[in-house]
Order: C-alpha cells, then sequence, then structure tokens
C-alpha cells in the first residue's frame, strides 16, 4: 500500500508537468503562432538590414530598452545604448564592409509573448584586427524574444561562430 500511495502522486505531477509543457511550446504548422513568427523574422530582418547599412542605433533598436548581448567572444553590452555604441565601434572597424545574411531560423514559443530563436548567420567582409579579410563566417545566434505592445524584440542575445562542419537543426 505504501509503494502505491508513493507513486500516484508522482505520476500525477509528471502528468500534469508533461500537460503544462506542452501548451507552452509550439509545433511547426501552428496557425496560432503564424503572425508571431512573421513578426519575429520580420525583426530579425530589420536587424540585418541595419548590420548592413552599418546603422548601430536601427541594430539597436531591434531590442528592449534592457537588453543583454553577447559577441563571439563572450564581450557583453547591457541595454540599448549600451548596445549601439558597442556595435557603433565595431561598424566603424572591423566590420564597416561586413555583409550579414540570414540563411535559417528555428522557433520555439516558451510562452504567447516569450519565444527562444535561433538564427544561423553567414557573414563576409569581416576585417581582422590587422586589416586582413576574413573568410566567410558561419554563426548561431541564440535570442530570447519578447513581445510588447504588440512588438516583438530582442531580450537576450547570445551569438557564436560555428565551426565549418556546423549545420542547422532539422
Amino acid at each position: 500500500m505504501k509503494r502505491t500511495s508513493t507513486i500516484l502522486p508522482l505520476l500525477l505531477c509528471l502528468t500534469s508537468t508533461f500537460a503544462f509543457g506542452q501548451g507552452a511550446g509550439t509545433k511547426a504548422g501552428d496557425l496560432s503562432h503564424e503572425e508571431d513568427e512573421k513578426g519575429i523574422k520580420q525583426t530579425l530582418r530589420r536587424c540585418v538590414d541595419a548590420w548592413n547599412r552599418h546603422d548601430a542605433n536601427a541594430f539597436s533598436m531591434a531590442f528592449v530598452e534592457d537588453a543583454d548581448f553577447t559577441n563571439v567572444v563572450g564581450m557583453s553590452a547591457h541595454g540599448r545604448t549600451e548596445i549601439e555604441a558597442f556595435h557603433a565601434r565595431m561598424f566603424a572597424t572591423n566590420f564597416k564592409d561586413s555583409q550579414l545574411a540570414m540563411p535559417d531560423t528555428k522557433i520555439r514559443f516558451i510562452t504567447p509573448d516569450v519565444a527562444a530563436v535561433d538564427v544561423w548567420w553567414e557573414m563576409m567582409g569581416a576585417k581582422s584586427r590587422d586589416g586582413q579579410e576574413i573568410p566567410l563566417r558561419k554563426g548561431l545566434l541564440n535570442v530570447i524574444m519578447t513581445r510588447s505592445s504588440g512588438q516583438w524584440l530582442i531580450t537576450v542575445m547570445h551569438n557564436m561562430d560555428l565551426p565549418q562542419q556546423a549545420a542547422p537543426c532539422v
């Protein structure tokens, strides 16, 4: 009897957790998230377009006011103002001729107003500190985006370079 009384609450807890977790995410093709996915991708495209114009102000506007950004070497900036200043320096130097592309994204809704987004990126035209052109770079952005007043903005962005053999998860 003691064994049954211990297992039953555990099963109820696991069942409740599973049911709650199923509602928090989304499956591909979920129509309820179609417009949200469009909004997320639109914000990301604005971010890429601003990068390609080397416009740090426009780039920073894709972020919430108190966002956090971390680049591929672990340097970080907090808040839209710092993110803008950080990128203004980079756009004036190493990335002034760079062009960014976003070939793939994967979106997972954590709640209706919070999404975890993986963004695979490619970059040409970046230069090393000594002015040498860097060959094609590929990387991954791990992004948390939040919806506020109907607009999806970046709350946290972590960037990483990917090894040549890495490919998007399917």
